[in-house]
């Protein structure tokens, strides 16, 4: 295992930059709020932990890139911010979602109201759902796994006409397995930066995915028609547990991330750091490190303490829910008491 550890001159540099105007702007963050940024670029932290790598299948040898700090994202002239005419990110779901229409509207729910905290300040709006015959894309049968897959770039031009005026961003969601060419096994989701859509499946996110006795498996071959879409009907998506929802809004949040001008994160343990495969996924934090959280402050414009509260509030209020379908937390626990630390840092903002 081999773990990425930057100095923290450079740590810090990536966080504040080197022009005296993005310092200055830093200097107006409070000082509970800079001694959280700063102290998760210290070795041996309890907050933001080093990046580690486990093989050369993971995304970071797989897929060298430069890394990108504060400055560089601030002044990239492709990035998207919300504006007081589009501050709304649309969610449109896919196809079907869990066992029956009651679960697939509280998970939906869920991920709407999870994303509407990470995101704060901005807007998540649900769209009706849709079928995957009205999205008219093509289809087939991973040769694999011998799933269904959708193809992902028409997805991506589907959501294109599908995209309201007031939007952000819109992103499509499915528990379908995805592909973005016939050349390609899969993709977890594809998005366009310049377009503000992205589309991202979950399927993957069942433990079973890869099990032959995966319900979801065609039991026999079939051909497949393109536009006969009568083979998505009935078609098993998994159940909705407590791990599929946490790896679901880690999905949504890395990939809407992408769509404000976040790049792949190699500077600490982050939400945006790139993934090839679920284990790597799994790695990954909730959250954002500091030099990601300062890129997405500067964009949205929240209290970073305000933030923690919501995406704690989300958590709580799911414990203190019940009944058969109250929302599955226990995969957030880890998160939760991380929250906790962050608050009592930022507790002096009240002082």
């Amino acid at each position: 295992m081999q773990v990425i550890e930057h100095p923290v001159e450079r740590l810090h540099t990536a966080l504040l930059s080197t022009r005296k105007d993005l310092i200055e702007t830093y200097q107006q963050f409070s000082r509970p709020e800079k001694a959280l940024l700063e102290e998760g670029l210290l070795p041996a932290n309890s907050l933001f932990n080093p990046i580690t790598i486990h093989s050369d299948s993971d995304w970071i040898p797989a897929h060298p890139e430069d890394p990108q700090d504060f400055q560089t994202f601030y002044v990239n002239p492709y990035r998207r911010s919300p504006s007081s005419g589009h501050n709304t990110i649309y969610i449109q779901t896919i196809g079907s979602f869990g066992e029956g229409a009651f679960v697939a509207e509280q998970y939906v729910e869920w991920l709407k109201d999870y994303c509407q905290a990470f995101y704060y300040g901005l807007v998540v709006k649900l769209l009706p759902p849709v079928t995957v015959a009205s999205t008219a894309c093509s289809f087939r049968i991973n040769d694999n796994t011998h799933n269904l897959q959708l193809h992902a770039g028409e997805l991506l031009n589907f959501l294109k006409k599908k995209k309201p005026r007031d939007a952000f961003c819109i992103v499509g969601i499915t528990m379908i397995d995805l592909y973005p060419r016939e050349s390609w096994n899969f993709v977890f989701g594809q998005a366009s930066l310049t377009e503000g859509m992205g589309v991202f499946s979950f399927a993957r996110y069942d433990d079973n995915f890869y099990q032959r006795s995966y319900a979801g498996r065609l039991k026999k071959k079939i051909k497949l028609k393109q536009g006969d879409y009568s083979v998505f009907e009935n078609y098993y998506t998994p159940p909705i547990t407590s791990t599929l929802l946490l790896r679901s809004c880690k999905t949504l949040t890395h990939e809407i991330g992408h769509i404000f001008g976040v790049k792949h994160c190699q500077w600490l343990n982050c939400v945006m750091q790139g993934s090839n495969h679920l284990e790597e996924s799994d790695r990954r934090p909730l959250d954002l490190c500091p030099i990601c959280l300062r890129k997405l402050q500067s964009a949205v414009g929240f209290k970073i303490a305000d933030r923690y509260k919501a995406l704690l509030h989300w958590i709580e209020d799911g414990a203190a829910s019940n009944g058969q379908h109250s929302k599955p937390i226990q995969a957030f626990q880890e998160y939760k008491h991380w929250l906790y630390k962050c608050l009592r840092i930022l507790d002096g903002e009240k002082s």
